[in-house]
């Protein structure tokens, strides 16, 4: 299965490059544009940044005793093994058996599965917010509303994510489960800095996909990125791959002509996102390099694993 998961990607990338314009494609990658390419690896920092953020806000929620400092390595750490190690998410389970201290290993669970599920919310509000301006048309949603394209975007996405959000965890009928109980208390009951943090997370990538695609020599009008960009970096939820390589040049492949681009434009601006990716990642090494000369707090825990 590693293996399968180490050669898919390989022969997805392949296969895109035969189908599309790959020599296209490839000048584009040796022609990136350094000034972009850096903006992208700001804004890919700054996203690992508020995650951890978000995350430490739901573990504090859930009682868990996270400081901001360890939730920005813990998070870096996870960021660096999901992009290197098959399965995208066995960094996420080594920060959640970190990060229980005295508690419950579910409680820490908990959390960071809640965590990644208000990143995913706040992007499909996005990528909804982007559907309703590729269908109604921006300059007829600025003349009802009264807003620009670029205002719109986030204040419909800021108004939705809490009704989503409540639609998809309101209390049954019933003694609600332990993890209804943690979602609520976590998500609803902290739903302003969790709707700001999890809509900021998501336009500031949807704004590095942009900015990667610029650096590759196309442009991407943010309208449609809003609602493309989110079903490509959906495609890196696939199986069989590491860090969703493979899967997510197809879909960007397919996807970017809905924004009048072509398949190559699209592959060389994933291959782009993705390299940058992994070098936002980087940090993530240096803290595991670091990690096992840190005397862990509590004997609790793994104990093959260092705090």
């Amino acid at each position: 299965m590693s293996a399968l998961r180490l050669c898919l990607p390989l022969a997805l990338i392949g296969l895109c490059l035969w189908l599309a314009d790959g020599r296209e494609a490839l000048q584009r990658l040796l022609d990136l544009a350094p000034g972009w390419g850096l903006a992208t690896l700001g804004l890919l920092n700054a996203v690992t940044l508020l995650s951890a953020l978000r995350w430490q806000r739901t573990a504090k929620a859930l009682g868990l005793d996270l400081p901001r400092s360890e939730a920005v390595r813990e998070y870096y750490m996870a960021q660096f093994v999901n992009q290197t190690l098959p399965g995208g998410v066995l960094g996420d389970a080594a920060r959640a058996a970190r990060s229980r201290r005295s508690g419950p290993l579910s409680r820490a669970a908990q959390a960071v599965v809640l965590e990644r599920a208000a990143g995913q919310a706040g992007m499909a509000m996005v990528a909804l917010s982007g559907a309703v301006l590729l269908l109604a048309g921006s300059d007829r949603l600025a003349q009802v509303t009264g807003l620009s394209a670029s205002l719109w975007l986030p204040a419909a996405a800021l108004a939705m994510l809490p009704g989503a959000l409540a639609l998809l965890l309101a209390s049954r009928r019933g003694r609600a489960n332990g993890w209804r109980r943690a979602a609520q208390t976590a998500l609803l009951g902290d739903w302003p800095a969790q709707a700001a943090l999890s809509l900021a997370i998501a336009v500031l990538t949807v704004a590095a996909f942009v900015t990667a695609t610029l650096a590759s020599g196309s442009q991407l009008p943010i309208g449609k990125a809003a609602l493309i960009v989110p079903l490509i970096l959906a495609a890196m939820l696939l199986p069989a791959s590491v860090a969703g390589w493979g899967w997510r040049e197809g879909a960007a492949a397919a996807l970017f002509p809905i924004a009048g681009l072509d398949a190559g434009a699209g592959l060389a601006a994933s291959i782009t996102f993705g390299l940058i990716s992994l070098c936002a990642a980087l940090p993530g090494a240096f803290f595991l390099r670091r990690a096992p000369q840190t005397a862990p707090r509590t004997s609790v825990g793994i104990a093959s694993t260092p705090d």
